[in-house]
Formats: C-alpha cells, sequence, structure tokens
C-alpha cells in the first residue's frame, strides 16, 4: 500500500453500471427533445439481437426448399443431396444426379437397363 497518494473509493455495479448509464442517457437524450436518436438506437439494437435469429431462419427454409433426401436406385441407402447436383452415392458409388426430389442413375444414351435374376436355381459354370 502506497501511503502518498490519497485514499479513493469506489462503487462496483457488478454489470448495472452500463445499464444505468445507457438509461441515464437515453432519459437525457429524451428531455432534450432528442427521442427519436433514442428511439432509433432501441430499434438498430433490436435489429442486430435478431439479425441471427433471421439468417438461421433463412438459412433452414433454404435447405427444406434445395435439400433432396431420397434413396439410391442401385442399393437403396438413404441420402442427401442439393437439388439439381450430381454425385456419387456414398455406399455403392454409383454415379446419381438429383432432378425433381428424387435419385436418378446417369446412364449413357443407349444403355438398357437389366434387372437382377433373383435366385432361380441355375449356376454359372466355366
Amino acid at each position: 500500500m502506497r501511503f502518498d497518494q490519497p485514499k479513493t473509493y469506489s462503487i462496483s455495479l457488478n454489470g448495472w453500471g452500463f445499464w444505468l448509464g445507457s438509461l441515464a442517457g437515453a432519459a437525457l437524450l429524451t428531455s432534450l427533445g432528442l427521442g427519436w436518436l433514442v428511439t432509433g438506437l432501441v430499434a438498430l439494437l433490436l435489429l442486430l439481437l435478431s439479425l441471427p435469429i433471421l439468417v438461421l431462419l433463412a438459412f433452414r427454409w433454404w435447405a427444406r426448399r434445395w435439400i433432396t433426401t431420397d434413396h439410391c436406385p442401385v442399393c437403396g441407402s438413404e441420402s442427401q443431396a442439393v437439388e439439381g447436383t450430381r454425385f456419387l452415392c456414398p455406399d455403392c458409388g454409383e454415379p446419381l444426379f438429383v432432378a425433381d426430389g428424387h435419385f436418378y442413375r446417369q446412364t449413357p444414351p443407349g444403355t438398357i437397363e437389366v434387372e437382377p435374376l433373383e435366385d432361380s436355381g441355375w449356376e454359372l459354370t466355366s
């Protein structure tokens, strides 16, 4: 402790000082006829506080509109992709594209799709 300096006392409001000072400043500006300035600052504060919520809601709207969940036409595994894109199935590696909310195979023109045979009892021997 230093004896050559006078003692000072302070009051700690633990975070209330900012709010009390802001309230006093708003009361002073309102009494001077600048209530419109206080209203504008409060509106700006509310906008800044609600901006993250608005961004989250906009992203959820976009995701519901553009992200499609469907089953692979080859292996049947469920996956998600953005509408209008081409991608590989994460399970079987089949190239797929997304159109109208469904997954389609990317087959070259002239390719004939053949269903696999069920167990018919026939065996291939070489």
